[in-house]
């Protein structure tokens, strides 16, 4: 794609790094066969490629970018499909995450819009705070016929019962059982914190059992991925320089031989903090250094094995890719394997390289979009008749959970079970399988 950026804009590295990506699309079209919301659409505007070409405009000096162009790109998931399906190598994600605060920057959005980011914002990254913000959903709905839409949205997405607080996975060093085998840093999340708790100390439960040290930093709070997914630069950095240097200092004290993550949607991420501070002479090298450590928490389960399996019921589990680690990280292979490894019958959904809809905060500020693209994946998940789906995104354990009929489990909590923790909670009333 041939380009004309003005030398002034062209001062800047970020652009200049855009730049290049921008020259990388031969127009294809590719893109858009694996497109979330151009399948809905129709529309060339709501795909990769019409959102590239908007970009294209954005970066070339366009005077007064248009609301409509905000638009376009807030509808776009950020699912990165279409990074899996172009035969170019365009890095659209970079593209993107360089694009929106520079309109964030020059346009304007409504009143209610911003009230509303600006509340996610606050909250999301903080899980005390979000914590309590759930336990007073009920108050707002007092209110919701006085609300706006997008605010009523918000409070039927809020759930009636919270988990109580993990009592397992909290900051500090967890001892291997036996002899220790590896010394992982495990990243617990903000929302995860929240919303699957449980979904912390089965990771825990399961690394310590098969011979891991687990250091769970203190203090270190968010990763900066949901704010930074939402087009906000100075408190997403922030966190994220928090991070890294956390991190580093982990690293430091005591080598580390992974940073596992069971919230693939962070490590997204995550794993360009090296990227993001390539320029910065401090951070730089302490991110180099933390991000080649990195992994999906199937991943390290993997490498270690899962050592003795425990006989099991023969469940029938349809796993959900999220896009996070298929499209985002390209893991496919690891979570399946370990699933039948632990004597459960993985079945496959259709469209599985499409999104359900929730990336991110996604769900929360797009439901016009991301209402259909769940009950999609929920048809396709109740055609295979599966007794529970897994899944590796907290995001997507919540979204599925709103739209499929059995219990949505996280992929650890099931290798836990499988390998001597607890039965999950929510199998506890699980129905007899579907007749073939």
């Amino acid at each position: 794609m041939r380009t004309a950026i003005p030398p002034a804009l062209r001062q800047d590295p970020e652009v200049l790094a855009s730049e290049k990506v921008l020259r990388t699309c031969v127009h294809c079209g590719f893109c858009n066969a694996t497109c979330p919301t151009y399948l809905l659409s129709g529309n060339e505007l709501e795909g990769p490629r019409g959102r590239i070409y908007l970009i294209k405009n954005l970066l070339e000096g366009e005077t007064v970018p248009s609301p409509q162009t905000l638009d376009h790109l807030d509808h776009c998931l950020g699912c990165l499909a279409c990074e899996t399906t172009c035969p170019s190598g365009v890095v659209y994600s970079r593209l993107l995450e360089a694009a929106r605060p520079r309109l964030e920057a020059r346009v304007e959005r409504p009143l209610v819009q911003r009230l509303l980011r600006g509340l996610l914002l606050r909250l999301l990254p903080h899980p005390g705070r979000f914590r309590l913000s759930l336990r007073l959903a009920g108050l707002g709905r007092l209110a919701r016929p006085l609300l706006p839409a997008t605010w009523r949205h918000l409070l039927e997405m809020a759930p009636g019962h919270l988990p109580a607080p993990s009592r397992l996975a909290t900051p500090g060093v967890h001892p291997a059982q036996g002899e220790r085998r590896a010394r992982v840093l495990l990243l617990i999340g903000c929302a995860q914190q929240v919303l699957g708790p449980q979904i912390n100390d089965a990771a825990l439960r399961l690394l310590t059992r098969l011979g891991v040290e687990v250091v769970i930093p203190g203090g270190s709070g968010c990763c900066g991925a949901l704010t930074f997914h939402m087009g906000e630069r100075k408190q997403s950095l922030g966190m994220m320089r928090r991070t890294v240097e956390d991190w580093h200092r982990e690293l430091e004290r005591d080598p580390l031989d992974a940073i596992a993550l069971s919230t693939s949607g962070c490590a997204t991420a995550v794993k360009e903090y090296g990227h993001l501070f390539r320029h910065d002479p401090a951070l730089g090298p302490k991110a180099a250094a933390v991000v080649p450590l990195v992994k999906d928490i199937s991943e390290v389960v993997l490498q270690l094995g899962l050592g003795k399996v425990l006989a099991m019921p023969r469940l029938k589990v349809a796993y959900h890719d999220a896009c996070s680690l298929q499209h985002g990280q390209r893991i496919k292979d690891p979570p399946r394997r370990l699933l039948r490894e632990a004597g459960f019958e993985v079945v496959e959904v259709p469209e599985a390289h499409l999104c359900c809809g929730s990336a991110g905060t996604y769900n929360l500020l797009e439901p016009e979009f991301a209402r259909p693209l769940l009950e999609r994946k929920a048809g396709h998940i109740a055609q295979v008749r599966p007794q529970v789906v897994a899944a590796g995104n907290i995001g997507c354990i919540e979204q599925l959970a709103r739209g499929v009929e059995v219990p949505v489990l996280h992929t650890v909590e099931l290798l836990d079970w499988a390998t001597g923790g607890p039965k999950p909670a929510a199998l506890e009333k699980l129905p007899p399988p579907a007749p073939p």
